[in-house]
């Protein structure tokens, strides 16, 4: 699939800014039999007066940005031209939990895709006793049959609430309320995951939903999103999972980065000089590009 994707975020503070910095993760990178960007820009309004750009731990586009003359908001616009073409899940041939645990141990890599990295406690996601126990009901014969069954149970007993949680929700609370929104669902899936001993991280990008039969396409009205990515032992290697959709990730998910949970990966992080609060505004279109055939 090939896609169009506008990104627009928009920040207005209370009172005007003497000067702030921030790193902005948005622009979706190439992945090797996944995903290949065609072209992407990114550019920010009032035009910083510092700009680098680099790639995080975790091979995540980054543009690390700072104003030092006032300012009293921010604009973010990213564009990009992606050609999305996951391979098919096949045949399950993942370990059952004991063999995964003899493949982790042989793995001596510290590299960024390295699986020690997705299996303990992070920011976001502790090793609860409550979510380990919920995700134990989903043990089954191998890890991608656990991980699928454990997807299709959160998708199945949560409730999708914007308004029940925020960007700082711990997995832990999110489980409790039994609600929340994409980044709630695969914190908690990557906590169960990782209870049971199945390394775990956070996948941040875009997905394209689709209007009602009938009904217009909105403008804007798609959204950043989020699901998981969990290592299936040595042969099925890392695979991905949307907990909020019940599925497994397909050519409708546009990745953007990993991390070991949200605070890695996060759209904007950053300080500023002000006084008083900010309101923010997100506006995202992923536009399917028809390619003729010749």
């Amino acid at each position: 699939m090939l896609y169009d994707i506008r990104l627009h975020l928009s920040y207005d503070y209370d009172a005007a800014a003497g000067g702030s910095r921030h790193q902005v993760r948005v622009l979706p990178p190439t992945i090797a039999g996944v995903q290949r960007v065609v072209a992407a820009s990114l550019s920010f309004v009032p035009t910083p007066s510092e700009r680098t750009d680099f790639s995080d731990f975790f091979g995540n586009n980054v543009a690390a940005i700072a104003f030092r003359d006032v300012h009293d908001g921010l604009d973010i616009r990213m564009s990009a031209r992606v050609s999305v073409s996951r391979p098919e899940p096949g045949l399950d041939v993942s370990p059952d939990l004991q063999r995964l645990k003899d493949e982790l141990g042989s793995v001596r890599s510290l590299a960024p895709s390295a699986p020690h990295h997705f299996l303990g406690a992070s920011d976001h996601v502790g090793i609860d006793t409550a979510i380990t126990a919920y995700a134990r009901d989903s043990l089954a014969g191998s890890a991608v049959a656990t991980a699928v069954d454990l997807c299709n149970r959160i998708h199945r007993d949560f409730t999708y609430d914007g308004k029940a949680t925020t960007v700082q929700t711990r997995a832990s609370d999110a489980f409790a309320l039994r609600r929340g929104v994409c980044q709630d669902f695969s914190h908690i899936m990557i906590a169960g995951l990782r209870g049971l001993g199945i390394p775990a991280g956070y996948v941040s990008g875009f997905l394209r939903t689709i209007p009602p039969k009938g009904k217009p396409r909105l403008e804007g009205a798609d959204a950043m999103h989020a699901w998981v990515k969990a290592w299936c032992g040595r042969d099925a290697g890392w695979q991905e999972f949307d907990p909020t959709n019940g599925m497994r990730a397909s050519n409708d998910h546009i990745t953007v980065g990993y991390g070991r949970d949200y605070s890695d990966v996060a759209p904007i992080v950053g300080v500023l000089k002000t006084t008083g609060g900010q309101v923010g505004e997100q506006a995202v279109d992923v536009i399917p590009v028809a390619v003729e055939k010749v």
